[in-house]
């Protein structure tokens, strides 16, 4: 369990937290590419880290991302048009570069001191890339800057991804301790009636997909897996190893990188893989990142429909992100399937995730845990994530954001022999003990 003290570190994000000032000295998605679909199309709302913002794509396709209020008046700027290299304000046509500079104060007079004025009227932007069918944004001190971190997905053309996002609505830390507690997977995602899993809620998952009932048994029968944890300079390799057949155990490894991205344990050889990232909105709700790539091949465009569907990572979504199956409908529960096939009578795999995530509450009492061996993950993202916070405290840049090549590292499932230790099952399913993508990517063996 946490203290309360360390409870609230965890979970708070505003401008003058301890957590807040780490995740301001990372880079952050803070938009699909798709939600500005078009140069000089429609500005969109964006809100991150409890900070309000408005995103626009100018003439020259390149995106803005800046503080929402006009100097002038304080008119929101989401109601402006864009046109000509900027976005001029609704009210009295004052207009803005990307950069946040102000091009024209339409109301004041074109006299000597125009030119002069106008550079300081200017409004906060933040530093953006786009990359990988996302928007990144820089929010903290522009002097510690880092580089933007190298994801394997940034090495993909456009048809080898996926991307998507989904709201969630609870704190941005149970959400990802979700995704690294893999212990979970032996009851959250299952049927009851092993002849029906692979005909139901493990429909969702790539295991199915690749025909390997071996994994679905070996979760099924094994729900205390042995962790082990390796630290590396962005983040943690976190191992799960259950019970296989034989002297075989089966390891589902999964990678948390600061500060808020995990990627998924599933992935065998030729499979695809998957990466999530959680941003916070404000200290009670987030949107979650999903992205899914293949180094090998193209994304085909049944597994794009069948993501668009609700598959694996992915959840099923109206036009704003949200999903249709959620707080306010009860993840649509279907209590007879709950009583007849599954455990919980919800349909797709992130909405079981998002379901039980959110029924901690807003933000989880972690003073209340009872903590066990299956999570040790979770203890250590922990750890790991107070001491970041505390060294951001004392204005300390933590060692991931100076090294963005650390975050090019893959996720995934092996079958190893009981006597291997994680390093060993490393270095033969990835070719390195960290899971590094060598050049080339070639490291599927």
């Amino acid at each position: 369990m946490l203290s309360a003290a360390d409870n609230d570190m965890l979970t708070q994000t505003g401008a003058h937290s301890p957590m807040g000032m780490l995740f301001r000295r990372f880079w952050m998605p803070a938009l699909l590419s798709s939600e500005l679909a078009e140069p000089d199309g429609p500005p969109v709302r964006v809100r991150l880290l409890g900070e309000d913002y408005v995103g626009f794509r100018d003439s020259a396709g390149k995106v803005g991302l800046v503080e929402p209020h006009c100097p002038h008046r304080g008119a929101n700027l989401f109601f402006g048009r864009c046109e000509d290299g900027g976005i001029r304000c609704a009210y009295h046509g004052w207009k803005f570069d990307r950069a946040g500079q102000c091009l024209e104060a339409t109301t004041l007079p074109r006299d000597a001191k125009y030119d002069a004025v106008v550079p300081r009227l200017g409004l906060r932007a933040c530093a953006v890339e786009e990359v990988g069918g996302i928007v990144w944004a820089y929010l903290g001190p522009p002097a510690e800057r880092p580089a933007l971190p190298h994801f394997e997905l940034f090495d993909m053309a456009p048809e080898q991804f996926h991307v998507s996002k989904k709201l969630q609505e609870c704190n941005w830390a149970q959400s990802c301790e979700g995704a690294l507690d893999t212990a979970h997977f032996s009851f959250l995602h299952m049927s009851i009636n092993e002849d029906e899993q692979l005909g139901h809620s493990m429909r969702q998952s790539e295991a199915s997909a690749s025909g390997d009932a071996n994994r679905l048994r070996w979760l099924r029968a094994d729900p205390t897996p042995q962790f082990s944890i390796l630290p590396h300079e962005a983040g943690l390799v976190l191992g799960a190893a259950r019970r296989a057949d034989g002297d075989d155990l089966y390891w589902r490894i999964s990678q948390f990188l600061l500060p808020n991205h995990a990627l998924a344990p599933s992935t065998f050889p030729g499979e695809n893989y998957h990466g999530q990232c959680w941003v916070p909105i404000d200290d009670v709700s987030c949107w979650i990142y999903c992205y899914t790539w293949n180094p090998q091949r193209p994304i085909t465009d049944d597994e794009r429909a069948r993501y668009r569907a609700g598959h694996t990572i992915h959840a099923t979504t109206d036009a704003q992100h949200v999903p249709i199956r959620r707080r306010a409908n009860d993840y649509l529960i279907d209590r007879d399937d709950q009583k007849r096939r599954s455990y919980t009578g919800i349909a797709g795999v992130s909405e079981q995730d998002q379901m039980i995530q959110d029924s901690q509450g807003f933000i989880v009492d972690r003073t209340r845990e009872h903590l066990g061996p299956t999570d040790a993950g979770i203890v250590r993202f922990r750890r790991v994530m107070l001491d970041a916070a505390r060294a951001a405290m004392r204005q300390q840049l933590h060692v991931a954001a100076r090294h963005p090549e650390a975050f090019r590292v893959r996720a995934g499932g092996a079958v190893a022999h009981q006597d291997m230790s994680i390093s060993e099952v490393m270095r033969a399913r990835f070719g390195d003990v960290y899971g590094r993508v060598r050049e080339g990517g070639a490291n599927d063996v």
